[in-house]
């Protein structure tokens, strides 16, 4: 008895039916090829919208590239993306007549065009040589790539803002560490001698006199505060000593006050003239960085490095305290009213460059700050 399988009118019965049968299934695979071919140019867009750290430009310039090889014939495929008045390129684009395009829409607005071009002639197609469904995928990729320009405007929007909002608090704070230095602590320091000169002409031992001098005491102790506040707000000295004189003299305050240990070491800064946003932003990072050891990190010692490695500035800061969850703690700086680590990344990007952390419970907090590293004109000749 033979068995045959319950399907076998599926199968072709003449070897015409065979072929059809074969050549649909090379189709259907060439079909299913294109679409990965089509997923895979989506989906590695989105995998190069992911790096923040990369300038538009090189971005758009990666993405043409990776739109050309998407193509039915990637071999003579080349590809443009126009943002405004700017061109980014595959490396073989040549505009020729069989071109496919489709533009940038941005709030409405045309910005700019993605073109994909073949560099020989191809048999026609659904449009021209280019299939219905390149059409759909060009469409994609110019909406993908609206979308990622509009973000990183607004991203760009966003860092701007912040860092206006930090120069205006340097700013501010410049001006009332003046107001409190030369004028309320110099109003303070002359009432204070004249009620020591009043005090002197009462009578000694005298009731009066007594009260006059604890007064007197009282205005000094006010004095030396409000110096001390114009100290925190603008540190005196740091554009005459500049920023490592000034940051040691920082810390030593810091360890008398607080009690904790700081060890400062600096290298490679002979010859180096920093301008004073620079110092100003600099000392900040420190200063900052030393106030999260002294209210969360129940630590006993704290390491400061500050390296010069043409053509940055190398800045290290390690405690031996507590540790914390990193990644928690970045997640809701921005979310949070410590803004701790929030504004020591927005200065650090004022200064163009980068900030790390690396901690764990138990085992400390190492920031690792580099910037690029500004020296004077008689270093560079």
């Amino acid at each position: 008895m033979t068995i045959r399988p319950d399907n076998t009118d599926n199968f072709p019965a003449s070897n015409e039916e065979w072929q059809s049968f074969v050549a649909q299934s090379h189709k259907t695979q060439h079909d299913l090829l294109e679409r990965i071919k089509e997923l895979n140019c989506l989906y590695g867009i989105s995998r190069l919208a992911q790096r923040r750290e990369q300038p538009l430009a090189e971005l758009l310039t990666d993405i043409a590239g990776l739109i050309r090889a998407s193509w039915q014939y990637p071999d003579i495929a080349c590809a443009s993306i126009r943002l405004g008045d700017t061109l980014h390129n595959s490396d073989n684009f040549v505009r020729t007549h069989w071109c496919q395009s489709s533009p940038i829409i941005i709030e409405a607005d045309e910005c700019g065009t993605v073109e994909v071009c073949y560099l020989e002639e191809r048999p026609d197609s659904d449009e021209g040589p280019f299939l219905r469904e390149e059409r759909s995928l060009i469409d994609a990729v110019a909406d993908q790539i609206g979308r990622i320009v509009a973000q990183r405007r607004a991203e760009e929007q966003m860092r701007a803002l912040s860092q206006e909002l930090i120069m205006a608090q340097e700013n501010e704070r410049q001006r009332i560490a003046r107001e409190l230095h030369d004028h309320l602590a110099q109003d303070l320091s002359l009432a204070r001698a004249d009620l020591e000169r009043i005090g002197c002409g009462l009578p000694e031992g005298g009731p009066w006199r007594a009260q006059a001098g604890v007064i007197a005491e009282r205005l000094g102790t006010a004095i030396r505060s409000i110096r001390d506040l114009a100290y925190g707000l603008l540190p005196p000295g740091l554009t005459e000593l500049g920023l490592v004189e000034t940051v040691l003299a920082h810390c030593e305050d810091f360890s008398l006050r607080h009690g904790i240990a700081v060890d400062v070491f600096a290298d490679g800064l002979d010859g180096v003239s920093f301008d004073f946003d620079t110092q100003i932003n600099i000392y900040r990072l420190i200063q900052e960085a030393l106030n999260n050891v002294r209210k969360h990190a129940k630590a006993s010692r704290v390491t400061i490095r500050l390296l010069g490695s043409y053509p940055n500035l190398l800045v290290r800061i390690e405690d031996d305290g507590c540790g914390a969850d990193m990644d928690r703690c970045l997640s809701q700086a921005g979310r949070t009213k410590r803004m701790g680590l929030w504004s020591m990344r927005e200065r650090v990007k004022l200064l163009g460059g980068k900030i790390s952390f690396r901690s764990k419970p138990g085992h400390g907090l190492h920031i690792r700050i580099e910037t690029p590293l500004n020296r004077s004109s008689n270093e560079r000749a």
